[in-house]
C-alpha cells in the first residue's frame, strides 16, 4: 500500500523542516504501508516519529499493534540495497545522519531522492488504526562518516574441540534491553566460546561487536528474520548484510530469502516454531532449513511440540523418505533481565573456533544442547569387540556406525551436572530406557542394541519432576511426564544408509 508523498523543498544550512502525515488504516490492511518522502540536496540528517491508536479491544481480541521502518532513495524493492533500518514495534522515534544513527538503524549520508518510511501493520482492531508519522529534515554539510568495526571470524591458535555457544541474542539494536557490552559480558559469564548477534530484521549491530570480541569469545554476526508466518535465524551472516522479511509463505520469496542465506556461507534455522505469538509459529518448511531451534529459552510446552516433530522428521529420514536430515539446536533468546544468557546453548565439535568451522559442525548436527555450562555429556555408539568381523568401530554425535543389520552395538551415554536427573534413550521406536542419575548428578547409562532395532538413537536428560520423581517417558496423563529439559543430543544413526 502507497500513500501520498510527503515533498519537501531545499532550505538554507543549519534549518529543519517537519512534516506530520496522518492517516487512518482499516482492519485488513496490507502488512507493509509505505510513505514516500521526496528528500531533497543539502540534507544531513532524517529524523521520524510515529504513534497509532491503541483502543481498548474486549477480552480475546488484539488491539492494535504497528512497526517502523526506513528504506533510502535506492529503493524498497524486496531484497534490494535500499535498506536503511528497522526497529519493529520497540521504538517510537529514530534519525539517521552520515556519522551515526539510533540502533536499528544504519549510519550514512541522506542523500537526493525518494525514501520510504515503511509502517508494519501487525495487528488491526476493529475500530481500526490511526496513524501520526512526522518527518524532520536537518540541512546542512555532513558529519565524519562513521566506521565500523566488525568482529574477526576466528579465534587464532585454536584446534579441534566441542566449543560452546549462543546462536540467538537480542540487543537494544531491535527489541533488547541489554546492551552489546551487557550481551558480551554475559556470554562470558555463561562460560561460552562463541556467541552470534540475531537483532530482528537489522544488520545495525554488526558494526559495534569488534571491540567486544577477544581470544575468549568469537563473536558472530546474523539476523533473526521475523516474518508474518514465522522467525528463522541467519547464522553467519557476513558483517553488514541484510535480510529481507517482507513476505509470507505463499509469496514464493522464501527460497530467494534461502539462497542468498547458503551463497554468503551463512546457515538457516528456523526459530521456535511453535512459539503461540502472532507471526510467530513456522510456516515455511524445513526443506532449506539447515538446522531447526527446537529449545528456546527456559524449557516449555511449545519446546515440547518442537522436538516432537523434530523426532518425526529424523523418522522420514530413516525411512528413506527424506534424502537429509535436519539437526537440532538450542538458543536463549535473551532480550533483558532476567532472562539467561546460555540457558540454553549448543556445544558444537569443531575443527577449530571459526565461523566456517561451526556453521559446518551446526549443519552436520555434530552437537548437543547444554542448559548450562555445569552440564557435560559424552555420548557415542560402538560395536562390540569381537562381534564386527574386525576392530571395534565407534560413532559419536551426527555420525552413522555403518554396520550389518543385526551387529550388537553398546549406547553410551556419560553425565554431570544434573543431580537426581533421568537419562533417556530414544530411538525411531521412541523411548527405549529411562536411568536415573544419583544426587551428584554424575553418571553412565549403557543400552545394547541392533541396527534393525534401532535406526538412530539419541539422548535427553530431564530434571526430575516438581515432586521429585523422575517421572515416565512412556507415560500418559493430562500433565507432562517429564521434568524440564537439561540437555538434549542430535541423534547417531545405526547401519547403512
Amino acid at each position: 500500500m502507497m500513500l501520498a508523498p510527503a515533498a519537501f523543498a531545499t532550505a538554507p544550512n543549519g534549518s529543519s523542516k517537519t512534516q506530520t502525515i496522518t492517516g487512518h488504516l482499516a482492519p485488513g490492511a496490507a502488512d507493509f504501508v509505505y510513505l514516500p518522502v521526496e528528500v531533497p540536496t543539502g540534507v544531513n540528517r532524517i529524523s521520524v516519529s510515529y504513534s497509532y491508536s491503541k483502543p481498548t479491544v474486549p477480552s480475546g481480541l488484539l488491539s492494535n499493534s504497528c512497526d517502523i521502518g526506513i528504506f533510502d532513495e535506492r529503493g524498497f524493492e524486496l531484497g534490494g540495497k535500499g535498506f536503511r533500518g528497522w526497529s519493529g514495534g520497540f521504538r517510537t522515534e529514530f534519525s539517521i545522519s552520515a556519522s551515526e544513527a539510533t540502533p536499528g538503524y544504519l549510519p550514512g549520508r541522506v542523500k537526493r531522492g525518494t525514501w520510504h518510511v515503511v509502517l508494519g501493520p501487525y495487528q488491526v482492531a476493529a475500530q481500526g488504526l490511526d496513524y501520526t508519522v512526522k518527518v524532520t529534515l536537518d540541512y546542512g554539510p555532513d558529519g565524519k562518516a562513521a566506521k565500523p568495526s566488525y568482529p574477526p571470524q576466528q579465534i587464532a591458535g585454536t584446534g579441534s574441540g566441542w566449543y560452546r555457544g549462543d546462536c540467538h541474542l537480542h540487543t537494544v539494536y531491535s527489541d533488547g534491553r541489554r546492551t552489546p557490552e551487557e550481551v558480551a559480558a554475559g556470554a562470558r559469564a555463561a562460560r561460552l566460546d562463541f556467541m552470534v548477534s540475531t537483532e530482528h530484521n537489522t544488520s545495525s549491530s554488526h558494526s559495534v561487536w569488534g571491540p567486544l570480541a577477544g581470544p575468549d569469545l568469537l563473536i558472530l554476526t546474523g539476523e533473526e528474520v521475523t516474518t508474518r508466518n514465522g522467525h528463522y535465524l541467519a547464522l553467519g551472516l557476513p558483517a553488514g548484510d541484510w535480510i529481507d522479511w517482507r513476505y509470507r509463505a505463499r509469496d514464493q520469496f522464501f527460497g530467494k530469502a534461502a539462497q542468498q542465506i547458503h551463497r554468503s556461507g551463512a546457515i538457516l534455522v528456523p526459530a521456535h516454531p511453535y512459539c503461540p505469538y502472532v507471526g510467530c509459529r513456522w510456516k515455511f518448511g524445513y526443506e532449506q532449513a539447515d538446522a531447526v531451534e527446537v529449545w528456546n529459552g527456559p524449557w516449555t510446552a511449545d519446546d515440547e511440540s518442537a522436538v516432537d516433530t523434530w523426532d518425526a522428521m529424523l523418522v522420514r529420514y530413516a525411512r528413506g523418505r527424506d534424502d537429509s536430515w535436519v539437526p537440532a539446536m538450542g538458543n536463549s533468546d535473551a532480550h533483558s533481565a532476567p532472562q539467561q544468557i546460555g540457558l540454553p546453548h549448543n556445544v558444537v565439535r569443531a575443527d577449530r573456533l571459526s565461523r566456517d568451522a561451526l556453521l559446518r559442525g551446526i549443519s552436520a548436527g555434530q552437537s548437543w544442547i547444554a542448559e548450562s555450562a555445569d552440564i557435560s555429556l559424552d555420548f557415542k555408539v560402538a560395536t562390540v569387540p569381537g562381534d564386527s568381523g574386525g576392530k571395534q568401530r565407534s560413532a559419536g554425535i551426527g555420525e552413522r556406525l555403518e554396520v550389518s543389520a543385526s551387529t550388537p552395538v553398546t549406547v553410551t551415554a556419560t553425565v554431570s551436572g544434573v543431580p537426581n536427573g533421568v537419562v533417556r534413550f530414544i530411538t525411531d521406536e521412541g523411548q527405549t530406557q529411562q536411568i536415573s542419575l544419583p544426587a551428584s548428578g554424575q553418571g553412565s547409562a549403557n543400552w545394547l542394541t541392533t541396527p534393525q532395532l534401532a535406526a538412530y538413537v539419541r539422548v535427553e536428560v530431564r530434571h526430575p519432576l516438581a515432586d521429585g520423581s523422575p517421572g515416565s517417558g512412556t507415560g500418559m496423563g493430562a500433565q507432562l511426564q517429564l521434568g524440564p529439559m537439561a540437555a538434549l543430543s542430535n541423534p547417531i544413526f545405526l547401519g547403512r544408509r
